[in-house]
């Protein structure tokens, strides 16, 4: 008999066989996949390909239906998940459409630290505010601290959230789909943002799910394709994101560009079948 594998504590994500079933239907499955620190992983595929479930269990918000999954050198099913999710930092629509519109923005932020919505009777020092304007500083949003939630734009939005993620100082970054719902210039403004992020040394490790290339910042290094549940290819963002492995993905011909270190696709034209 083998022995009790422990959890690699060099690795934040660490994944072997992990399959979740709902209802006699394989949401995620057989996905092993390893996230080590420093490192900014996207993950992309179509509806249906289950990114955001895998999140949602490097979330430590599921639990696998089988296979092992330890997240910051912890497994899943024996770690007090209390304990462990202020050390994630979480963006999602789901965290969006919780937040009351009349919170301030510079409350929604500084609560992070009590894993609380809705400011109330927590007690906060300068020390904690101070982070909490550096914060949304640090995403262009600091003018908007004396705002209501309720008041800002979609990509205004965004922003204030990835903030107030990243206020409890992370060591893990776990963005889903934070361009969904904008327009150009706030995409493009959010995607400027986490070119920073990324290229700062300091931030944490970054997993970021996306349907669309053009949303992956420049300064990510890998990259985990999914299609119904399946890993379609890992590894290195500019061997994962290729024509090939889109059009395996999104199950059409598809052809690729990358300018400016920014990565583009689009159907690809198929050559009309000769009739004669």
């Amino acid at each position: 008999m083998g022995g009790v594998h422990e959890p690699d504590p060099d690795l934040l994500i660490e994944f072997e066989d992990v399959h979740l079933s709902r209802g006699g239907n394989t949401l995620v499955g057989p996905v092993t996949w390893n996230v080590e620190l420093d490192e900014r992983w996207v993950v992309l595929g179509p509806n249906g390909a289950g990114k955001t479930s895998l999140l949602r269990i490097a979330a430590a918000e599921l639990h696998p239906t089988s296979g092992r999954a330890n997240v910051l050198g912890e497994r899943l099913g024996r770690v007090d998940i209390s304990e462990l999710r202020p050390r994630i930092g979480l963006s999602s629509s789901a965290l969006a459409n919780r937040v009351p519109g009349d919170e301030v923005v510079s409350d929604l932020v500084v609560s992070a630290g009590y894993a609380v919505l809705g400011r109330w009777r927590e007690r906060y020092d300068a020390m904690d505010t101070g982070r909490a304007f550096e914060m949304l500083e640090s995403l262009g949003v600091d003018h908007l601290a004396t705002r209501t939630y309720g008041t800002l734009s979609e990509g205004e939005r965004k922003r204030v959230l990835i903030a107030r993620a990243l206020m409890t100082d992370p060591e893990l970054l776990l963005l889903d789909e934070p361009a969904a719902g904008l327009d150009l210039g706030g995409r493009e403004e959010l995607v400027a943002r986490l070119t920073d992020l990324a290229a700062d040394p300091d931030a944490p490790a970054t997993i970021l799910i996306t349907h669309h290339v053009e949303e992956i910042p420049p300064g990510f290094t890998h990259a985990l394709l999914l299609n119904e549940g399946r890993v379609v290819s890992q590894g290195l963002l500019d061997e994962v994101i290729t024509a090939d492995n889109l059009s395996e993905a999104f199950g059409q011909p598809m052809s690729l560009d990358k300018v400016d270190g920014r990565f583009f696709a689009r159907r690809a034209l198929v050559p009309a079948v000769s009739r004669a």
